[in-house]
């Protein structure tokens, strides 16, 4: 690990309901998310792992894990950004999500990313 290097991921969020894939009737409540990662460090990196907490109204959590993202492990330069949509289904019309990236930089130094916590819910309508 070079200790003058900055291991620096910024990570942003953007939700929306997805209502013509949802049946609150059914309590299933569909979620898209796409996040924006930019590598603000000064050492190229490459994403190797995700862990997602997706916690609902009800309390119930579900732990995801996995390698990458969307079936890729994008490597950015200093500067760059990546970005990428996935989904989320709730048993509730409100929920949390958060988690990490596990990162490798190109000296070999491992790192962690922080994801953090973004709501999940249904638009609210007034009348």
């Amino acid at each position: 690990m070079n200790p003058k290097a900055s291991y620096t991921i910024d990570v942003q969020v953007e939700t929306r309901f997805v209502p013509d894939q949802s049946k609150p009737h059914d309590n299933r409540y569909v979620f898209a998310y796409t996040v924006t990662l930019h590598n603000a460090g000064d050492v190229p990196a490459r994403l190797l792992t995700r862990h997602w907490v997706i916690t609902d109204a009800n309390g119930k959590v579900e732990e995801v894990r996995g390698e990458g993202v969307v079936g890729d492990q994008p490597w950015m330069r200093p500067g760059d950004r990546y970005q990428y949509s996935s989904g989320a289904v709730l048993d509730t019309a409100v929920g949390t999500m958060r988690g990490s990236y596990q990162m490798l930089a190109d000296d070999g130094t491992h790192f962690e990313t922080p994801i953090p916590p973004f709501t999940l819910s249904i638009p609210r309508t007034l009348h």
